[in-house]
């Protein structure tokens, strides 16, 4: 069971430290993401492009490839390894090592484990992000209250293996969102749709 959490941790982040962003918008001929924003390479910062079509391609192939990872797993080794994956591949896209471990922040990715895991979870998030996103058009405000609820969500539905690995994850998303926080708090933070 070691040796295949293990392995399913190396896959999963291999999985991750696939750019998509990056991929899409050099693929596009657009500008350099690192030089733009935030300088990460999720979907928000690609929206900054004035690219919505990739923008969105960034937000369904980040989640896609987090899904997969635990998916692909779960069909060799299922209990544990799944749990693996999807912590590999959310490191692989917040710290992939061949940008310098300098990657997304996390939430399409955490979004594509979720819903691989459990799929009433996920759709939690989407809800709550959706609702936040209407209300205050702030993205990072979105993910940071979604992704605080979802391991609520995971003890309610009677997922608590799946629960703890969350808290690890949306403590994580915390972290990388900790500039946005600063910004939230001093009003200074940039809404959905602004460069």
């Amino acid at each position: 069971m070691l040796t295949s959490s293990f392995l399913a941790l190396l896959f999963g982040y291999f999985c991750g430290a696939i750019p998509f962003g990056l991929i899409l918008t050099r693929m596009a001929g657009t500008a350099d993401l690192r030089g733009i924003g935030s300088g990460n390479i999720g979907a928000t910062n690609v929206l900054r492009t004035g690219r919505k079509d990739l923008a969105a391609a960034t937000l369904l192939l980040d989640a896609l490839k987090g899904a997969a990872a635990v998916f692909i797993v779960a069909y060799g080794t299922p209990g544990i390894p799944p749990l693996f994956a999807a912590l590999g591949a959310f490191l692989g896209h917040v710290f992939p090592f061949w940008l310098k471990f300098k990657g997304g922040k996390g939430v399409a990715t955490f979004l594509g484990t979720l819903l691989a895991l459990d799929w009433r979870a996920g759709l939690v998030f989407i809800v709550l992000w959706l609702l936040v996103a209407l209300a205050t058009r702030y993205s990072s405000a979105s993910a940071l209250i979604a992704s605080a609820c979802v391991p609520v969500a995971l003890f309610v539905f009677g997922r608590s293996d799946v629960a703890i690995l969350y808290c690890v994850l949306a403590a994580l998303l915390w972290f990388m969102h900790r500039g946005n926080i600063l910004r939230l708090v001093n009003g200074t933070e940039t809404k959905i749709g602004q460069r």
